[in-house]
């Protein structure tokens, strides 16, 4: 095989891995708001740098995020304690809470789980 044929095929499995993984990016409204009146899925994570919860759902919720199942996905990260408004308006009370929609409807609230069933469940019902 020529150098050029394996340089494209490296360059093009990249580019495959990258559109088989959901977006984890950090909280904007205004993505928020154009994400959902598409009727994409969005699950916002509200975490704490400090938080033992927090810190176990991390590594679960990435490899989730990594599935092919959720490519279509925007994890949206909102850090609970610099966020206060943005907490109030989606009536968060506790870091370790995530917010799963279907659009602009919420199908789903989660506080403190750190089963990989219950937080596949939670994004799943985001894509069915």
């Amino acid at each position: 095989m020529k150098l050029t044929n394996i340089i494209a095929l490296i360059a093009l499995s990249a580019l495959t891995s990258l559109a088989v993984a959901g977006e984890i990016k950090p909280y904007n409204q205004q993505e928020f708001d154009a994400l959902t009146q598409q009727g994409k899925p969005v699950v916002l994570d509200i975490s704490a740098p400090w938080c033992p919860t927090c810190k176990q759902q991390k590594p679960i919720i990435d490899g989730l995020m990594q599935q092919p199942a959720y490519k279509d996905v925007t994890l949206m990260t909102i850090d609970f304690d610099s966020a206060i408004p943005t907490l109030k308006k989606y009536k968060v009370t506790m870091q370790s809470t995530l917010i799963a929609f279907k659009g602009a409807n919420e199908v789903g609230r989660s506080v403190g789980d750190t089963t990989p069933t219950g937080l596949e469940g939670l994004i799943k019902k985001t894509v069915n």
